[in-house]
């Protein structure tokens, strides 16, 4: 498993703002990541009191720079990050993320790379419980 600290040099996220706990596994077309910081009151994300399902794609966006990174390195390359440009197909299957007491399970396949974009299906779960599950495109920067 690869652990917070590395995973986090290959997001520009810092600090608490650096969501996930782990990669559980990877390939070239898949990523599988932990999360517990649903579950923490100091979590940036959290607003009135709680953490909106809404937010879980925040967690499944930073899996797929992950994941982008980890293939990047695996090619000897470095990457230059990227921004979630469009979303489809989002299904909440619950309000919220903080009363789940379970990690987080974070899944992004990428379906798709052409000319700097690439589209990635994700779903968030919990206890084999999805909770919410959509469609990104994600636009590369280049360095």
């Amino acid at each position: 498993m690869i652990q917070r600290d590395a995973l986090c040099e290959l997001i520009p996220h810092a600090g608490s703002m650096c969501l996930l706990s782990g990669v559980v596994e990877w390939d070239e077309q898949h990523i599988v990541c932990l999360a517990e910081s649903h579950r923490d009151p100091n979590n940036p994300l959290r607003a009135e009191g709680g953490l909106k399902a809404l937010h879980g794609i925040e967690y499944a966006a930073q899996a797929m720079a992950v994941h982008g990174g980890l293939c990047a390195q695996a090619r000897g390359e470095q990457s230059g990050g990227g921004f979630l440009a469009a979303l489809r197909d989002v299904r909440l299957e619950v309000e919220r993320l903080d009363g789940i007491s379970a990690p987080l399970r974070i899944e992004a396949s990428e379906q798709m790379r052409a000319g700097g974009s690439f589209i990635y299906d994700f779903e968030v779960s919990a206890d084999g419980r999805p909770l919410l599950s959509g469609r990104a495109t994600v636009m590369a920067q280049e360095l």
